[in-house]
């Protein structure tokens, strides 16, 4: 029999799962097209969606102090996956992903240190691993110093801003899942929109990417995850499974787009994941 803590175990690993091919989905998009032109299309499918469910299973609308934390966490989900996808477009998804999710996670982890207590010697082991996982991944490979760096300044802004998404998103009320997520991706809907007006662009027709659609589909699932498993787990063990979602990216890339990982590289994704694993035991 799976307990609650089990399920929300599961939930969140697959909330990672979807993050994961969700990125990887983006980050080859965003190789042909700007990458807030790739978060207008991938947000549009997330609204239907996250819109429709909510509506089939009777969700209320969330109050005014809910949907404010979804806006908010929606405006920080929309940075930090703009930055990733830059990032992950510059060809370089074992530095980007990884780096972004340890980034990520630690936020969660402070925040949750701050309102329970400093955390546990694992936790801490587990800091010190991901600062050692974080060196060893920006290490660039011979000859993509310039597309590395660049690539680790990304991840380390689009991590911040999702650290604070999964903060933010964390304080809606208990029980509501999916109308939140809806004023979350509105949010990540105007930004995009917004920027791409500023920078005189055109928005890009809907049948443009299709991968950005399904970059989309992913991302909504991984949101519906991630708030599925809050409702069993603290936030930060959420948040931190969560973030093993560049396990799901790297492979993806190395399987499908037969991107060069080097050694230092592997090694960072490894402790960068185990970081993760013991920053939430």
């Amino acid at each position: 029999m799976t307990t609650p803590y089990m399920l929300g175990i599961l939930l969140a690993l697959a909330s990672a799962a979807s993050w994961g091919a969700g990125d990887f989905s983006g980050g080859v998009a965003a190789r042909s097209r700007d990458q807030y032109q790739v978060v207008f299309l991938m947000t549009i499918p997330g609204i239907v969606m996250l819109a429709l469910i909510a509506y089939a299973i009777g969700e209320p609308l969330p109050k005014v102090p809910d949907a404010l934390w979804a806006t908010s966490a929606g405006l920080c989900g929309a940075f930090g996956i703009a930055f990733l996808y830059r990032g992950l477009s510059l060809g370089n998804a074992a530095v980007v992903a990884p780096v972004a999710a340890v980034v990520g996670a630690g936020l969660p982890v402070a925040y949750g240190s701050l309102l329970i207590g400093l955390p546990g010697i694992w936790k801490m082991l587990g800091f010190l691993t991901a600062i050692a996982g974080i060196w060893c991944v920006s290490r660039p490979m011979d000859g993509t110093s310039h597309l590395s760096s660049k690539g680790f300044s990304h991840a380390l802004v689009a991590g911040s801003s999702f650290g604070a998404y999964f903060v933010l998103v964390g304080q809606v009320e208990q029980g509501l899942i999916f109308a939140p997520l809806v004023y979350a991706k509105a949010a990540s809907l105007f930004v995009a929109v917004f920027v791409v007006f500023l920078r005189r662009d055109r928005l890009p027709a809907l049948t443009a990417s299709p991968l950005a659609i399904v970059a989309g589909v992913f991302d909504a699932g991984g949101n519906a995850f991630y708030m599925l498993a809050r409702q069993h787990v603290r936030l930060d063990v959420a948040a931190v499974l969560a973030s093993m979602y560049p396990a799901v990216t790297v492979l993806l890339a190395s399987l499908v787009t037969r991107e060069k990982v080097g050694g230092f590289q592997w090694l960072g994704v490894v402790l960068c994941l185990a970081a993760i694993a013991m920053i939430s035991a």
